[in-house]
């Protein structure tokens, strides 16, 4: 990966899309009197998904049901862990959820549950993957993978004209990676490239507070219940396995569905490290909305299924974005600025299968100009 800050957007047209788009935006929530972080919508989302999870843990630790219910327990915590994830966390971690920065980094340490580390994810989610969206290299969500190749300007794998049968296996270790090992190559990899800005003293505290968080988090899921409430530990590793391949998954999956799919760009820097566009219709070109009018998905993802207003006000909470999602689609219409959409959760699902596969294959000429 390049030095942070080493590739650029030019807007050598001088675009004024984004301004204008600010200025509309600006004038819903001036019009409206609304705050532009969380309502009562989303503070009630919060209390239901995370009492969901610690009640069903309560459950299994405390009650101890019948082995069956103990896993479907289990398979519950993976779907309101993801839930968590994209509707509490996501919002807290970009500064969406509050105007305090305490609340925000209150709500944002949920990541916990999923044995994650916030002080990466920020790095890695808010500046890489938002700053430099779909460009190879630079944002760490489209890099290969194992045995999974996200971008047309990478080397081309005999066993990645299967991933779009196996990709979905490996989806659901995502979390389980994440708690294991992710946190600890990313700390090393963001420390020699630059992206994590931190001394030595600050790394160092960075990196205890990690190896601490994860410790608690190995502890409370698989040794508490195992040591101090006699848990048979076969039965809680199983458990703990389909937590983290439900949550996977479904996390996964989700993301996927916004940028490796059919329609959207992977833009290269020119050789100077430039990339000639306006930031903001780069985020348009690279991002994909999808079942914008199923009301219950939305709730659940988090709004994650309006990635284009997310991708262009990610300071703004998410259950904002169904009544902003019109205002940015005029714009961009405006400024025949492409707003990409898939009408339903299917259409976009088949839109990302068919991606894996075309990216399994030798390059063709338009995924050579990206």
């Amino acid at each position: 990966m390049k030095k942070k800050g080493k590739v650029k957007f030019i807007d050598s047209d001088k675009s004024k899309f984004y301004a204008t788009l600010q200025a509309n935006v600006d004038e819903y929530f001036k019009l409206n009197k609304l705050s532009k972080n969380a309502n009562s919508t989303m503070v009630v989302k919060s209390i239901i998904l995370l009492s969901s999870y610690l009640i069903a843990f309560a459950i299994i630790i405390f009650v101890q049901p019948a082995l069956w219910i103990s896993l479907l327990l289990w398979f519950s915590m993976g779907i309101t862990a993801a839930g968590v994830g994209m509707s509490v966390m996501h919002d807290a971690n970009h500064g969406a959820y509050s105007s305090s920065k305490s609340v925000n980094s209150m709500m944002g340490q949920s990541l916990n549950l999923l044995g994650g580390s916030v002080f990466n994810w920020k790095l890695q989610h808010n500046i890489l993957h938002h700053t430099y969206t779909n460009v190879v290299h630079m944002d760490d969500d489209i890099d290969d993978k194992v045995v999974m190749r996200f971008s047309p300007h990478t080397e081309v794998k005999g066993y990645h004209k299967f991933q779009f049968l196996y990709a979905f296996l490996l989806y659901c270790v995502l979390t389980l990676y994440w708690a294991v090992g992710k946190d600890f190559v990313q700390y090393v990899k963001y420390t020699a490239n630059g992206v994590n800005p931190n001394n030595k003293s600050e790394n160092r505290f960075t990196l205890a507070g990690i190896i601490l968080n994860k410790l608690f988090y190995f502890f409370v899921f698989l040794i508490m219940p195992y040591l101090v409430f006699h848990i048979p530990f076969l039965q809680v590793m199983t458990g703990f396995l389909i937590m983290h391949a439900v949550a996977g998954l479904i996390l996964t999956i989700v993301f996927q569905l916004a940028h490796t799919v059919e329609g959207t760009s992977h833009p290269l820097p020119g050789l100077d490290g430039n990339i000639e566009n306006n930031w903001a219709i780069h985020q348009m070109n690279t991002t994909v909305n999808f079942s914008r009018n199923n009301k219950w998905l939305s709730w659940y993802v988090g709004g994650l299924n309006f990635q284009v207003e997310h991708h262009l006000f990610p300071k703004i909470c998410h259950v904002h974005y169904p009544k902003l999602a019109p205002i940015v689609k005029a714009t961009a219409e405006s400024f025949g600025v492409p707003y990409l959409e898939n009408g339903t959760f299917m259409d976009a699902l088949r839109s990302h299968i068919n991606t894996l596969n075309r990216f399994g294959k030798v390059p063709d000429i338009n995924d050579a100009i990206g």
